[in-house]
């Protein structure tokens, strides 16, 4: 792992993350802790951003960082044009199974 990686704060790896877009990007203030939300400006379908804090963490501490944060901004670009949001980690990462909790099913 690179020197510049092991310096870095998840707040640092979503910045460089989001910096591949040609739009202007501004990071969001909410009251979700457990995410960092940034909203996009420009002539662009994605209008949002959201990174998962724990996510961008384990990605600080992998070995193959460099590699993953490279394909996680070629994803986002290619994305730019056809989502209005983009999430990392994706929802089917999370729950693999496609297994919904009780809370889905009330909704």
């Amino acid at each position: 792992m690179s020197t510049a990686i092991k310096t870095m704060d998840e707040t640092k790896l979503a910045d460089e993350i989001v910096s591949v877009l040609d739009a202007r990007v501004v990071r969001v203030c909410s009251d979700d802790r457990e995410n960092l939300r940034y909203a996009i400006r420009g002539d662009m379908k994605l209008r949002s951003i959201v990174l998962g804090r724990h996510a961008l963490r384990r990605l600080l501490h992998d070995r193959d960082a460099a590699v993953k944060i490279e394909y996680l901004q070629r994803d986002l670009l290619r994305c730019a044009g056809e989502r209005g949001e983009y999430i990392f980690p994706r929802r089917s990462a999370l729950n693999p199974a496609g297994e919904h909790t009780a809370a889905v099913l009330a909704v």
